[in-house]
């Protein structure tokens, strides 16, 4: 092989890595979803949530966060699912969303951080009317499972 060929595919194997997307699988009910580790601020363990009046459903309350006060919002509610059944596992995943600064997100579980590479996600179309599809942009294949993938700049504190 000639020196130019093994060149053009250490820049190929280096294009590819610095495609690789790293996402923590959460669980809902019983599917799987990921979100982007990038906006991940903190996961943290299931604590009190202060409610607030007049709110949506979907958003829980707000956390005391080492003096930071975040709202939590339930994707299961916002997705248009039953409501949250908060056991052990439960986790808060807090993200930074551009709009929003930070926000908790109120999950069944945390499962793993995977690893997509471009080739592994296949974005979505969806209709626009549909909220639930809204939230996700695109679905990533990760050993033989499908994760259905969180896009957190549509989330929105405000009720549609």
């Amino acid at each position: 092989m000639e020196l130019s060929a093994i060149n053009k595919n250490v820049i190929e194997e280096d294009q590819r890595a610095a495609e690789t997307l790293q996402y923590i699988v959460i669980r809902l009910g019983e599917e799987q979803y990921g979100i982007d580790i990038r906006y991940i601020d903190n996961i943290v363990r299931m604590q009190h949530i202060t409610r607030v009046p007049k709110m949506p459903a979907y958003l829980r309350g707000v956390i005391n966060l080492r003096g930071e006060v975040i709202p939590v919002i339930s994707i299961r509610l916002k997705m248009g699912f039953d409501a949250d059944e908060i056991t052990k596992t439960t986790r808060i995943i807090v993200v930074k969303l551009e709009q929003e600064g930070n926000v908790g997100f109120l999950v069944d579980e945390v499962m793993e951080v995977v690893q997509l590479t471009v080739d592994d996600i296949e974005k979505i179309t969806y209709n626009v009317k549909d909220d639930k599809a809204n939230l996700i942009s695109a679905v990533g294949k990760h050993n033989g499972e499908l994760i259905s993938l969180f896009d957190l700049n549509t989330i929105s504190l405000e009720s549609n």
